[in-house]
């Protein structure tokens, strides 16, 4: 098969497009032929510093395509069903083998390139903001990266559940896009300062519940604009900030709540998060929730794709197409 691959971490320079040998599926496992792969925050960082499991490494968490083996243990699904998976690698590749735990069945009415975009991103935001967040309707939250896929997954699904959104973003044109998916008020973070802005839009009070892909030091400052008994639930480091120390100090007094996530993990030790992510899938193809694909590359372009993710201008998610 053809694979987007890098023998040694570094920027999208690395890429290279070449023939790899086929997967083979696992006693557990299904094959197969990747349609569209949705780029992730986790594969921009994984190719800067992620292990390299294989050489030449292929990169990439989330893939949609067809069935086309199965291992023996396999039940439910067979060749021929259309998917949505998620792994720890193998996305940006022509083939794709992973466990059937992280497979689900895509709506006949949906594209490969829509189903690309929605584990990760909405059973992610789902997650922080129900299930860790114990967002209640009535409350405030502040979405960090409101227009990343995350981000605009969770503005919609806080606006559905009768929440006042609040979301950071790097535009005001970007913040301004966002209105159409459910925010109600936009905090550009390269003008402002965002905890400032928090207080003064909730009349002191602060967020009821943040959450933040960012990490770092935005991660520091959201502590300082929770609401008393807010919960701030930190899922990622997109800004890289490597900054070891975390002053909890200021929660103590306020009865406040910090919980780090990781959807991988929930997957893997619980079957509540496959339920609620396959419940997501039906809504979005039913028109209830929306995917905003911002623009497309084909695998051979890899390293286009990874290079427009970080430049952040990118509202929604940037796919390859295999």
């Amino acid at each position: 098969m053809l694979a987007a691959v890098y023998y040694e971490n570094g920027g999208p320079e690395v890429f290279r497009y070449e023939e790899v040998p086929d997967p083979t599926p696992g006693p557990d496992e299904v094959l197969i032929r990747v349609a569209a792969a949705g780029i992730q925050g986790g594969d921009i960082f994984n190719r800067y510093e992620g292990a390299l499991l294989s050489s030449p490494h292929v990169v990439g968490y989330q893939c949609a395509g067809t069935v086309i083996a199965t291992g023996g243990q396999v039940a439910g699904l067979e060749p021929g069903d259309r998917v949505v998976t998620v792994g720890l690698n193998g996305s940006h590749a022509q083939l794709r083998s992973t466990s059937q735990s992280f497979c689900w069945l895509i709506p006949d009415a949906m594209s490969f390139e829509t189903a690309a975009c929605v584990p990760t991103e909405f059973g992610t935001a789902s997650d922080c903001l129900f299930e860790f967040g114990r967002l209640q309707a009535g409350e405030t939250v502040l979405i960090h990266a409101g227009a990343s896929g995350v981000g605009i997954a969770a503005i919609q699904l806080a606006k559905r559940a009768g929440a006042r959104v609040l979301a950071t973003a790097s535009s005001d044109e970007r913040l301004e896009r966002l209105r159409a998916f459910g925010l109600d008020e936009g905090i550009n973070h390269t003008s402002v300062a965002f905890p400032d802005a928090v207080r003064s839009l909730t009349g002191g009070a602060g967020a009821d519940v943040i959450v933040d892909a960012v990490g770092g030091e935005t991660l520091q400052k959201s502590l300082h604009c929770l609401a008393y008994r807010g919960r701030c639930v930190n899922f990622g480091n997109a800004g890289r900030d490597q900054s070891p120390h975390l002053d909890v100090s200021s929660m103590i007094g306020n009865n406040q709540t910090f919980v780090s996530y990781y959807l991988g993990a929930e997957i893997f030790f619980t079957p509540r998060p496959h339920q609620v992510i396959g419940e997501l899938l039906g809504e979005i193809g039913r028109g209830e929730l929306r995917v905003e694909i911002d623009k497309r590359f084909p695998l051979a372009d890899a390293a286009g794709a990874h290079a427009y993710v970080e430049s952040r201008k990118a509202l929604g998610r940037v796919i390859l197409t295999a």
